[in-house]
């Protein structure tokens, strides 16, 4: 009987790991040490046994291995036979090339340590419900699918820096606690500051235009706060956001500058991760369109879009489509769970399993698409112009074009203070939405600033501001104002789409949203 805390060394000697082990690697190394003999660390995520042989899955934050032990080994078969899910272990054997193996690779086993032997594990293979998992988030962070998704996420954080450093931007680390709002005083988070109101940053924007005036091209990466009290799979109240600022730049510099930076980031995404991505149900040539110039239209084309006929017929073509899939996935659905009533343990039937699941997910999602797109649809019929541009007008404006489509020149009554009035129409201001395709909508916004003091005074008062916290930000327009603008880019969202991800929360280590605190 293994017990926890006690180190269970079987194949090897007894208790702590002794001096006859080879160096550690981890799994995604496996290929150089073919017919070698290694060691590994980590955690047991699998086991099954019969016939005389047991099959150990083991993870170690780099890939899954699967470890072999016949009967012939005595004390380490045993071993291995026993070890619960998710028990802290250090194995030892001969690395063998099997194409039916995770990853390609086995390894045959001649020591097999157990650091701890875990508690009875409750994520099993089978169904569990969203607020289960995000229950157990920190538990649910081991399964591959989420782990891929936090590595993809670290590539991606990674190619941001990487693409604002080599272009001369410098970082600036803004605050977090603002004495005022960027975005909106209805979304903020107020906090106690040694007696005095303040609240946690919607953006670093308005610090970044204070260091471009400085240092020229600057960008802050870090978590933002909105407290919207919305449910939908775009929205968490903390997120990630990289925002760069440039002086003596214009809305059309700005906008070059958002779409160099997505097709860089698919671009790394794509070269790293096309076998995490078809893992994940994401064929890579689905962002082959990244490619190609993004789609550019007005807020006004928006509209006219909205209204139109085409859309309508499109969107009825879609949902025809959706529901035939959503069909079809339930006939599949009903053929594996038949054919896994009737099957013995084993690797095909956790093949089947984990079929099953990916299957009851996709059907959930295809339901609430057919559900939802009918309202879409009737929301965007009544959508007036002067309107901001919501989820649902997104969705479909995203769904209509095969690629990012850039929306500019909003209403300025729908937008926020800093941006500049369309010289050419002072209805309107000179900003951009950029669209992801498939239905993801935005995923970057940004503007060109107003730099004329007077005129940044007067939409702050329409605005009913409090001028006294902004005295700073007013002086920017007092000393040496220049053109100037900038954009903020959402990770979760970005990583989402990249992903075909049916809700942010999965783009994130630990989701913190409506009614969602803990872990």
């Amino acid at each position: 009987m293994l017990t926890n805390f006690l180190m269970t060394d079987a194949g090897g000697g007894r208790g702590v790991p002794g001096a006859d082990r080879c160096a550690p690697i981890t799994i995604d190394q496996l290929a150089r040490h073919v017919n070698m003999s290694v060691e590994l660390r980590g955690w047991v995520y699998g086991r099954r046994s019969g016939g005389g042989i047991v099959f150990l899955l083991l993870r170690d934050g780099a890939g899954i291995c699967q470890c072999v032990s016949e009967a012939a080994d005595d004390d380490l078969f045993e071993t291995a036979r026993h070890v619960p899910q998710e028990s802290s272990v250090i194995v030892q054997g001969t690395v063998r090339r099997d194409p039916r193996a995770p990853g390609g690779y086995e390894l045959r086993l001649s020591r097999l340590v157990v650091i701890h032997a875990a508690e009875e594990y409750p994520i099993a293979r089978k169904r569990h419900g969203i607020d289960f998992l995000l229950r157990h988030r920190h538990l649910w962070l081991r399964s591959p699918r989420q782990s891929i998704l936090m590595r993809i996420r670290h590539t991606l954080v990674a190619a941001v820096r990487d693409f604002f450093n080599r272009r001369g931007f410098i970082l600036v680390d803004t605050p977090i606690l603002s004495p005022g709002a960027a975005e909106g005083s209805a979304t903020l988070f107020r906090v106690d500051y040694f007696g005095e109101e303040v609240y946690l940053a919607q953006t670093g924007q308005l610090y970044l235009e204070a260091a471009c005036m400085a240092l020229g091209k600057v960008y802050c990466f870090g978590p933002t706060f909105r407290a919207e009290k919305s449910k939908t799979r775009r929205h968490l109240t903390e997120f990630w956001m990289v925002e760069p600022e440039l002086a003596f730049a214009d809305l059309e510099q700005v906008m070059a500058l958002a779409e160099e930076l997505v097709k860089h980031l698919v671009d790394r995404v794509l070269d790293r991760h096309a076998a995490d991505l078809e893992f994940l149900g994401r064929k890579p040539e689905t962002l082959s369109s990244v490619q190609g110039p993004f789609a550019r239209i007005s807020y006004t084309e928006a509209v006219d879009i909205l209204h139109s006929g085409r859309l309508a017929a499109e969107t009825e073509q879609f949902l025809a489509a959706r529901r035939a899939q959503l069909a079809d996935r339930i006939r599949q659905l009903d053929e594996i769970e038949a054919r896994i009533k009737g099957m013995q343990a084993g690797r095909r039937r956790d093949a089947l399993v984990a079929e099953a699941i990916g299957l009851r997910a996709e059907i959930r999602r295809l339901e609430e698409e057919v559900r939802n797109l009918p309202v879409h649809l009737q929301q965007a019929r009544r959508f007036a112009w002067g309107e901001d541009l919501g989820g649902d007008e997104e969705t479909l404006l995203s769904r209509h074009f095969d690629r990012p489509v850039f929306i500019t020149h909003y209403p300025r009554k729908c937008r926020a203070f800093y941006m500049k009035a369309d010289p050419g129409d002072p209805r309107l201001v000179l900003n951009f939405d950029l669209l992801a395709p498939e239905g993801y909508g935005e995923i970057v916004g940004g503007s060109q600033r107003e730099d004329d003091l007077s005129r940044l005074v007067e939409r702050m008062q329409e605005e009913k501001m409090n001028l006294a916290p902004y005295q700073w930000y007013l002086d920017l327009r007092r000393y040496g104002s220049v053109t100037h603008g900038g954009f903020g880019l959402g990770i979760e969202r970005f990583l989402s789409w990249l992903c075909g991800l049916d809700h942010v929360r999965e783009a994130i280590a630990f989701p913190r949203m409506l009614g969602r605190i803990n872990p």
